[in-house]
């Protein structure tokens, strides 16, 4: 990270929808004072006299430095160098695009017919009935070539039978699929394979940049892996433009107990930015891939099915129970309406603090829960812009209410935003556009429009601080904007707010700057 002052001035600040400005002095990392400009103030004066340095905002506006709250931080850096298969609409253009990949690299000569192929993000559940994944179709464009890809939520792999041997899974013989924890299992392999260590600091920093220049400070990193002492060595390695939370998976919760973790410990060689995270248990499935664990049946899936629990109801709470005995929060993934309340449930029984991430579908009477119980709300508002087509799919008739974001805010509960990167893309505007437009073009309606956030309670859920703007005492974590995001009345616009990010700091320290 680029080092400056210890003091900084930021002068001449616009606080968005508002006619204010401040005058901001950052010392030692934290944010020092807020003083409001009166009307013909000289706002270059030097008013904070022992300041270092000052920078001229100029009326750039001013907000707090943006959070992406749950990540899959390495995955997401890696598909700025994988295949995407996002756009694909069926199976049959996903495998084209496969080909096309395959024999591109084939002509350049980067094809290692021993190392895995790997591709990301196909949404089979937007996909029609005969165009889904089959075994067939893929061994047929692969051949031995070792192929795995990962779908969007990454709840499943459609894998060939080259890659499926290689790494060890029960590969369905006709769609090709492996689902669920074998899979989570098994994604870890590829970031074993002769080269990818390389390829995998540098995408990290490209993504690391990436995230600064859209006014992101820090990140809740969930990262299916070992994140405590891959994050000592990234920071200790220079990576280090971003705070980290680095959370622990139940299976790796005792060991880390033992070596003296808890949530909130700084990381070392970290310089404050890196944090040991919460515990992220995995209570369900998802919706893309009809897992998440609901109350009533899928709608048009036969034979019926509930959805899966990844853990049962006594492991859950005994998850949690210890979790909470031995200092650490919990972050747990619940995204079917019964999945939410057997995880609430649970975390009443342990006394758990923490958050319930996705909290896709909730039953109206586990809404006011939330804020009775404490309990962070970690919502991803970009999945509802995705998934509004599935749910009219697969959740045609749904116990509870889908991504019901005004309800738990109406209800007192405290909001958190993110991405789930690589679900969606790691940018907070996505998010805060999603939650406030509750669409992604002005050409079509807004999907629930009674569940859409203002745009001030969005823009805070995004914060650290829970705030749209900055107070004595916060972290001299920021962001300068040549657009005020409040004067935004168009979904298009508030997706384009990356564009008009002027500068970042992180911890005093600015990290991007096009100005």
């Amino acid at each position: 990270m680029a080092t400056m002052s210890n003091s900084v001035r930021i002068a001449n600040a616009a606080v968005p929808g508002s006619k204010t400005h401040v005058d901001i002095v950052l010392r030692d990392g934290v944010v020092e004072s807020v003083s409001p400009l009166g009307i013909g103030d000289n706002h270059l004066a030097h008013r904070d006299s022992d300041a270092d340095e000052t920078i001229d905002a100029d009326g750039l506006w001013i907000i707090p430095g943006l959070w992406d709250c749950h990540t899959h931080f390495t995955q997401w850096a890696k598909t700025l160098g994988r295949l995407d298969l996002i756009n694909a609409r069926s199976a049959s253009e996903a495998m084209s695009m496969l080909k096309t990949h395959l024999d591109e690299r084939r002509a350049s000569g980067t094809l290692d017919p021993n190392a895995f192929v790997v591709g990301m993000r196909f949404r089979h559940s937007l996909w029609s009935d005969d165009e889904q994944p089959t075994l067939a179709a893929i061994d047929a464009v692969t051949g031995e070539q070792p192929v795995a890809l990962s779908s969007a939520d990454m709840h499943c792999g459609w894998v060939n039978s080259a890659a499926a041997r290689r790494l060890g899974v029960h590969v369905d013989e006709r769609t090709g699929l492996v689902g669920e924890l074998e899979w989570f299992n098994a994604y870890t392999q590829f970031d074993k394979a002769p080269g990818a260590a390389e390829e995998t600091d540098r995408l990290l920093r490209e993504a690391e940049q990436d995230a600064a220049s859209k006014g992101i400070v820090g990140i809740r990193d969930y990262e299916m892996a070992e994140n405590i002492n891959t994050w000592i060595s990234r920071f200790a390695a220079g990576i280090n433009k971003l705070r980290v939370d680095a959370g622990v998976y139940p299976e790796r919760l005792q060991e880390a107990i033992d070596t003296g973790w808890h949530t909130g410990k700084t990381l070392p060689g970290s310089n404050g930015l890196g944090r040991v995270g919460a515990m992220k248990l995995i209570s369900d499935g998802s919706l893309n891939t009809r897992s998440a664990y609901c109350s009533t049946p899928y709608s048009g899936i036969e034979p019926p099915t509930y959805g899966t629990l990844s853990y049962t109801p006594q492991q859950i709470e005994d998850y949690m129970r210890l979790a909470t005995e031995h200092g650490f929060d919990i972050a747990c993934h619940a995204i079917g309406d019964e999945a939410n309340t057997i995880v609430l449930n649970a975390a009443e029984a342990a006394h758990a603090h923490g958050s319930i991430e996705h909290a896709q579908m909730l039953k109206p009477i586990d809404i006011p829960r939330f804020a009775k119980l404490g309990l962070t709300a970690s919502i991803q508002p970009q999945h509802a812009m995705d998934d509004r087509d599935v749910i009219t799919r697969f959740w045609a008739n749904p116990a509870g209410i889908p991504y019901p974001f005004r309800a738990l805010h109406d209800a007192g509960a405290k909001l958190r935003m993110g991405s789930d990167a690589p679900v969606a893309p790691l940018d907070p505007w996505l998010a805060i556009s999603a939650a406030v437009f509750g669409t992604e073009s002005s050409d079509r309606k807004p999907f629930q429009p009674e569940q859409c956030l203002p745009v001030e309670v969005a823009l805070a859920s995004s914060t650290a601080v829970g705030r749209d703007h900055l107070e004595p005492g916060d972290p001299a974590d920021m962001v300068l904007l040549d657009t005020d995001p409040y004067a935004i009345t168009t979904p298009e616009a508030m997706r384009a707010m990356p564009q008009h990010v002027a500068m970042t700091f992180v911890a005093g320290t600015r990290v991007h700057c096009t100005h």
